[in-house]
């Protein structure tokens, strides 16, 4: 009987799977924001578990290293914006035809790359570059949230709307054309394209480049 009561009493002590997810949801949720607001160096491990209400010892068990939070939180953000592209590509499935989604995914592109919490993600990596060149070998070398983009594409070109090609290259050079002028000029610190305004404006001249070119006709 005094085994079972010790027993019970050390399962009871125990956090459910419930528990310890919400406990790590918590940690990388607080980390981001610390991480964003102060950058890598200045962020300590210290801070979050402070932040965050746990344990220094909760947050190492989990985490071996503050390089090793710094990856969950960054898998963390890519997943939940593979989550909302996924969701807007299911609002326009059956709406319009496939430029109309290529063009509606590709407008996505441009505000999620000025979302100020990825911007400050990619000022810390570009900042940290020593840091995270060593653990470089860990990244996943496919990305699916541009693998959305190249389907959309792809099935844009099947239909005869785009011309034919590689699907990747495309892609890749609809982001250049869309994204990387704005993505820059927010990575330097202007406000150029804060507003939606500013950014359905550069959209539209854009995306009309995009399909069009420079070339008269």
């Amino acid at each position: 009987m005094a085994g079972e009561a010790r027993s019970e009493k050390s399962r009871a002590g125990r956090p459910s799977k419930e528990q310890a997810a919400a406990t790590s949801l918590r940690i990388i949720e607080t980390a981001a924001g610390l991480f964003a607001a102060q950058g890598f160096a200045a962020t300590s491990m210290e801070q979050v578990a402070s932040a965050c209400n746990a344990g220094k010892d909760t947050i190492y068990r989990r985490y071996a290293s503050k390089l090793e939070l710094f990856a969950a939180v960054v898998e963390h953000t890519r997943t939940r914006v593979l989550e909302r592209l996924e969701g807007d590509i299911d609002a326009v499935a059956d709406k319009g035809d496939s430029l109309s989604r290529v063009k509606h995914v590709a407008r996505w592109f441009l505000t999620v790359n000025l979302d100020p919490d990825l911007l400050a993600f990619r000022r810390i990596a570009l900042s940290e570059g020593t840091v995270f060149g060593q653990g470089a070998q860990n990244q996943p070398t496919d990305d699916p949230i541009m693998a959305r983009l190249i389907y959309v594409v792809s099935a844009a070109q099947q239909d005869g709307v785009l011309r034919g090609g590689d699907a990747t290259f495309l892609a890749w050079h609809l982001l250049h054309c869309i994204v990387f002028g704005p993505s820059n000029d927010a990575m330097l610190g202007h406000s150029t394209y804060e507003t939606v305004e500013a950014q359905d404006a550069y959209f539209e001249k854009a995306w009309d480049l995009f399909l069009h070119g420079v070339m008269s006709r």
